[in-house]
């Protein structure tokens, strides 16, 4: 087995706390900031995200694809890192800066701003993800790098939701489109911090066989026909949803149902601290269960625990937290099998047809993430105007009390169910990715 150094492991993670400062920030903070701060309907936000995170949707594919084709003596994914750190801070502050514009303008600004973020998130985290593929041939060394990863990921998280809330509050004196425009000034310069640490400390091994000719139809033709990839590519979809609807609903359910925004930070980042745990334990569980197996058990978990929050009262607040950790443990588990897993789809593409084009393979990640959030996004949105939220009219806020309780609880779950039946076609299992592994490595020997 080709075992990856502590301080690569490490290095890389940091790209993906880097990563979650933005993803974290978007799925969890952007929507309460559209529409309690910048002052855009509930109806209009869920659209613009939507719309945004489906702008770039051919270019995954397509800087997948470029990526593959990147040569330099710095490998194929790493120079991608180091040349989008700078702008994705840059954008990600704009994304949370409120300029005094009209209604239209605000909306306009909205939409610029936020699928530009998007392009260049894509630019940045395809080459990252793709990265983990390359760093090691062992798909069981790729599952403890995804762990790291993750962990990382997770890290990003408590850096974001743990004190964002606290950092707008503070900075901001009062004022939240000054609070949020500062705190995303220091979040900004944090992520691209961990972006450059993950550029020189990681290193590129795994090469393309040295016969391979760059053919795009035929790397679509090996991507579509691909049928571990394309179950991936739906599953990634389904419980990307799921958990981008309980982030990005859960600071409004806090704060209008419980009443109690600064519970919000404490529970987040509790829920975050136990998916670092979930992260870091998924290897060993993967070894015992098997990767489709352990993904099948975590959503069924997650989806129970995560159901019976609609059944507690505002002053429930032990029962809240217990259930929102439990669910979290196994949501926590899903992130980290599926990247590995698209690793292994990227193994068996190179062992059925002795091309490798791991950027694009990867690309199916971005994705389902930006898919995924999308559509979270849309659903919460339309979810509250059908029950004429307003956050911007505190006396909509009670009649809008049980639509935030589903979409805490059992909407999202519906995804989850969905991703249980779809994983039971997966076809990779334990052994076969071992013959898998096996096969490959005696051809280049």
């Amino acid at each position: 087995m080709e075992k990856l150094a502590l301080k690569e492991k490490i290095g890389y993670a940091l790209g993906d706390t880097a990563a979650n400062i933005a993803w974290r920030s978007l799925t969890t903070f952007l929507l309460v900031f559209y529409t309690d701060v910048f002052g855009i309907t509930a109806a209009a936000a869920g659209v613009l995200l939507l719309v945004a995170r489906l702008s770039d949707g051919g270019l995954d594919i397509v800087v997948g694809m470029l990526a593959d084709r990147t040569n330099s003596k710095n490998g194929k994914f790493r120079p991608w890192i180091l040349w989008s750190a700078l702008p994705l801070g840059i954008l990600m502050a704009l994304t949370f800066t409120t300029p005094n514009f009209s209604y239209t303008g605000k909306l306009v600004y909205a939409y610029f701003t936020y699928i530009l973020l998007m392009f260049i998130y894509t630019a940045n985290n395809i080459p990252y993800s793709a990265l983990m593929g390359v760093m090691t041939s062992s798909h069981q060394e790729r599952t403890s790098l995804s762990s790291y990863r993750f962990a990382g990921a997770y890290l990003g998280g408590i850096i974001t939701q743990g004190f964002l809330i606290y950092l707008v509050m503070f900075l901001g004196n009062g004022n939240k489109n000054l609070g949020y425009q500062y705190a995303m000034y220091l979040l900004a310069i944090l992520l691209v911090v961990f972006l450059l640490i993950t550029y020189f400390t990681t290193k590129e091994r795994v090469l393309p066989p040295t016969d391979q000719h760059t053919n795009i139809g035929k790397d679509i033709k090996d991507l579509v026909t691909n049928r571990p990839w394309l179950i991936l590519l739906i599953i990634g979809f389904l419980f990307v949803t799921y958990n981008s609807i309980k982030q990005g609903i859960t600071v409004i359910y806090f704060e209008r149902y419980l009443n109690n925004i600064p519970l919000t930070a404490y529970y987040m980042v509790a829920l975050l601290v136990v998916s670092m745990i979930a992260a870091l334990v998924t290897t060993p569980l993967a070894g015992y269960f098997g990767k489709k197996n352990l993904f099948i058990y975590v959503i069924l978990f997650s989806v129970l625990t995560n159901g019976a929050l609609y059944f507690c009262s505002p002053t429930n607040i032990a029962p809240i937290f217990t259930l929102g950790i439990l669910s979290e443990f196994g949501a926590g588990i899903m992130p980290v099998l599926f990247f590995a897993m698209l690793g292994d789809a990227a193994d068996y593409s190179e062992w059925k047809n002795n091309r490798r084009a791991t950027g694009l393979f990867y690309s199916a990640g971005t994705f389902a993430m930006k898919f995924g959030g999308g559509v979270a996004g849309a659903i919460i949105g339309f979810v509250l105007t059908a029950y004429h939220y307003n956050g911007m009219d505190p006396n909509s806020i009670q009649g809008a009390i049980p639509g935030i309780k589903l979409l805490m609880s059992w909407i999202p779950g519906i995804f989850g169910i969905i991703g249980v039946g779809v994983l039971t076609f997966y076809p990779l299992t334990r052994n076969r990715l071992d013959q898998i592994e096996l096969d490959l490595k005696a051809r280049k020997h």
